[in-house]
């Protein structure tokens, strides 16, 4: 279905076994290549959408001087938007404790923006996808944070995990968003290449 990625060797950019997964369920090769000590950060004066797409692409131009003309670079960030505020990865435990009480019994936006990247082409896009929470105890978050340890994932939560089986009360949007890569919007990206 995908034959104009034939000419390409498809690169994903990101160590994160939930991208990996997800895009291996599209069927096509890829192989996984990162660097180390790309920064994340981003202008203040950005908001919502802008946030992810921005890094996505920082992402991106770091493999930039090194990329063959047949090679295709997906980048992906993922941020976690509450009231007009970013939730990242957590520092620590605690951290990880305070954003899930902040997302307690709210919704909130789950934003991925990605960057499909050759040395002729960049095209970037983000995913919105809503998330409602029920409340949850202390002894929950308690429980989530030591057993499952979610400090690689935004919002300090994996939707595939306990917490989402307990914690989640309704979804719109993109389901595999949440857990990190807007599979169908990729491919529908992929498949205009």
């Amino acid at each position: 279905m995908l034959k104009n990625l034939e000419k390409y060797k498809v690169i994903l950019a990101s160590n994160s076994p939930r991208r990996k997964e997800l895009l291996s369920g599209l069927g096509i090769c890829y192989e996984v290549k990162t660097l180390p000590g790309i920064e994340e950060s981003y202008p203040d004066t950005l908001s919502g959408e802008e946030i992810p797409v921005f890094i996505a692409c920082e992402k991106a131009d770091a493999y930039r001087q090194t990329m063959h003309s047949d090679e295709l670079i997906i980048t992906a960030d993922t941020i976690v938007w509450l009231d007009g505020l970013v939730m990242g990865k957590p520092e620590d435990e605690e951290d990880a404790r305070r954003m899930l009480r902040c997302l307690s019994g709210k919704t909130h936006q789950v934003i991925t923006g990605v960057c499909l990247t050759t040395t002729e082409f960049q095209k970037s896009f983000a995913t919105v996808t809503d998330v409602t929470f029920a409340e949850l105890t202390e002894e929950e978050i308690d429980y989530y944070v030591q057993k499952y340890k979610p400090m690689d994932k935004a919002g300090s939560y994996g939707i595939q995990e306990w917490i989402g089986f307990v914690g989640v009360e309704g979804i719109t949007g993109s389901y595999f968003n949440v857990m990190g890569l807007p599979i169908q919007r990729l491919y529908k990206e992929l498949k205009k290449l």
